[in-house]
C-alpha cells in the first residue's frame, strides 16, 4: 500500500465579482494558472452510460450504483492501493473522469477551500489550487469542504457558499480556472451544502435558501446564465437534484426542498413541468438528495439528527399533471443517507444505524435490523452488497437482498461523513482527511 502526502501548488485567489442581473451576468474570466503536468485520460461522451466515470455525487444521477465485482468485502489497512493525505478536512465526495480523481478540502482556522486532482492508479497529486475565503458559522456537522465536485469531460465544478456570496468555479481537467461567478448572499444557519450537477451543456446549481432562492443553469463554457428559475425560500435544502426522463417527455430536474416539496423542471427552459408541493411539511428540513427507480422518485425529510418519512412519487405522464404519493414510510426513516435500489428492492439506511429492506413499488417491510453507529454518509449497491461508511469510519458491507446478513465491518481509522466512488473496478474512499483505493485486483 502506498501512501502519498499531497503536493503543494499554491495560487493566489482572486476576488470575485458580484451578480447582477441574469440576462447580463458577470463573469471573471480566468487568468493563466500553473499546472502539473501528465498526460489526460480519454473521456466518453456520455457520463451517464460510462463506467469509467462517476461525475456528481453518488455517481451516475445519484443512484449510488454499480456493478463492479472487484472491490472486496472485508478488507485491512494492507490491502489499500494507496491511501493520500490531503491538506485539510471535509465531507464532500470524491467524483472521477477517467483516471482523474477530484476532490476538495476546507482549512478549519481560516476557511481555505482546496480543490485537488489526483491519479487514479496510485493516488500521486497532479494538481492543487487554493482559494481563500472566511469562516462562518454552520452546523458543527457540517465544514468547508461539503460539496461535491461535478465533472464532463472538459471540466471540474465546484461550489462553495459563505453570508456574503455564493461561489461557482470552472476549471478544466488540468487545473486551470476557465472562469468564476458569484451567485450572491447565501442564508442559512447551518452554512452551505448542495452540489451542482451537469446536464448537456450547462451546470445546475441549487440554490434552496432562507433568502432568496433559485436554480441557476449556467453555460458551462462561459459561466453565462441560461435560464433561472425562481423557488419559494424557507428552511434551507441540501439536496442534489436528478434528472428524470420520462417516457417521450423532455428531460426533467427534480428538486426537493421544504418550500416546494418535490418539483420537477423542464431542464432545458426551466419552465416547472410538475409539484409535489406537501410531501416534507413544514417545519421539517430536506437534506438528503432524490432517487429514482422503478418509476418512482423517493425523498426524504427530517428534523434534529432523525427523520420523519420517507415518500414514493409517482411523477405525472405528461407535463402540467399531477404528482401522486404512492406510498411513504414513517418508520425508523432516514434523514441524511439516502435510499439505494437494487432489483425490485429498496434499502433504507437511518442515521441510527437501523437498516430497512422494503419492496421498492409497495413500500412493504422484508426486513428491517439495526446494525449499530451513526450514519450521514449513503450506502451504495456494488455487485449486489451494500457498502455504507459509519461517522467514525467503519465500512459496514451487508448482503443486498431479502435476508438480512451482515458481510464485514472494515476500520478506516478516521471520521467520515463522504459517500464513496466506484470506477474502475476501484472503490475510493474519503475520510475527514484522507482519500483511500481499494479493489480493481
Amino acid at each position: 500500500m502506498k501512501t502519498t502526502r499531497p503536493l503543494l501548488l499554491v495560487v493566489p485567489a482572486l476576488l470575485l465579482p458580484v451578480l447582477g442581473a441574469p440576462a447580463a451576468p458577470p463573469v471573471r474570466a480566468a487568468p493563466p494558472v500553473a499546472a502539473a503536468t501528465g498526460a489526460r485520460a480519454a473521456p466518453a461522451a456520455d457520463a451517464r452510460a460510462d463506467a469509467d466515470n462517476w461525475p456528481r455525487f453518488r455517481g451516475p444521477d445519484g443512484a449510488g450504483t454499480s456493478d463492479a465485482a472487484t472491490i472486496p468485502v472485508k478488507w485491512t489497512e494492507k490491502d489499500y492501493n494507496w491511501k493520500v493525505e490531503l491538506p485539510g478536512g471535509g465531507h464532500s465526495s470524491p467524483a472521477v473522469w477517467g483516471d482523474r480523481i477530484f476532490v476538495t478540502a476546507g482549512r478549519e482556522t481560516d476557511g481555505q477551500r482546496f480543490i485537488l486532482c489526483l491519479k487514479a492508479a496510485d493516488g500521486a497529486v497532479l494538481w492543487k489550487r487554493e482559494y481563500a475565503s472566511t469562516t462562518c458559522a454552520m452546523n458543527s456537522l457540517n465544514s468547508y469542504a461539503a460539496v461535491t465536485p461535478a465533472l464532463d469531460k472538459d471540466y471540474v465544478f465546484v461550489t462553495w457558499a459563505v453570508p456574503e456570496k455564493y461561489t461557482v468555479v470552472a476549471l478544466d481537467h488540468d487545473g486551470k480556472e476557465v472562469w468564476q461567478r458569484d451567485l450572491g448572499p447565501w442564508v442559512s444557519q447551518h452554512g452551505h451544502g448542495a452540489s451542482p450537477i451537469v446536464f448537456e451543456d450547462v451546470l445546475l446549481v441549487p440554490n434552496d435558501q432562507d433568502g432568496a432562492s433559485f436554480l441557476a443553469a449556467l453555460d458551462k463554457k462561459t459561466g453565462r446564465t441560461r435560464w433561472q428559475a425562481e423557488r419559494k425560500s424557507g428552511r434551507a435544502a441540501y439536496s442534489t437534484p436528478c434528472i428524470y426522463r420520462g417516457a417521450g417527455g423532455a428531460p426533467q430536474i427534480v428538486l426537493t426542498s421544504t418550500a416546494q416539496g418535490m418539483t420537477g423542471i423542464d431542464a432545458r427552459t426551466g419552465k416547472q413541468a410538475w409539484e409535489a408541493p406537501d410531501v416534507f411539511p413544514h417545519p421539517k428540513r430536506v437534506v438528503a438528495s432524490p432517487v429514482m427507480a422503478g418509476g418512482l422518485i423517493f425523498g426524504q425529510c427530517g428534523e434534529g439528527g432523525s427523520g420523519l418519512h420517507v415518500v414514493a412519487v409517482r411523477p405525472p405522464a405528461a407535463p402540467g399533471g399531477k404528482a401522486e404519493v404512492a406510498w411513504k414510510i414513517t418508520k425508523s426513516a432516514p434523514y441524511v443517507p439516502m435510499p439505494v435500489a437494487h432489483k425490485d428492492l429498496l434499502f433504507l439506511w437511518a442515521e441510527s444505524g437501523t437498516v430497512a429492506c422494503v419492496r421498492l413499488a409497495t413500500g412493504e417491510d422484508v426486513w428491517r435490523e439495526k446494525v449499530g453507529g451513526g450514519y450521514y454518509s449513503s450506502p451504495l449497491c456494488v455487485g449486489g452488497r451494500l457498502y455504507n461508511i459509519s461517522r467514525t469510519g467503519e465500512v459496514v458491507v451487508l448482503a443486498a437482498g431479502e435476508k438480512f446478513e451482515v458481510l464485514a465491518r472494515n476500520p478506516l481509522g478516521e471520521k467520515c461523513h463522504a459517500t464513496p466512488a466506484v470506477v474502475g473496478g476501484r472503490m475510493y474512499l474519503r475520510t475527514w482527511s484522507h482519500v483511500i483505493s481499494i479493489g480493481g485486483k
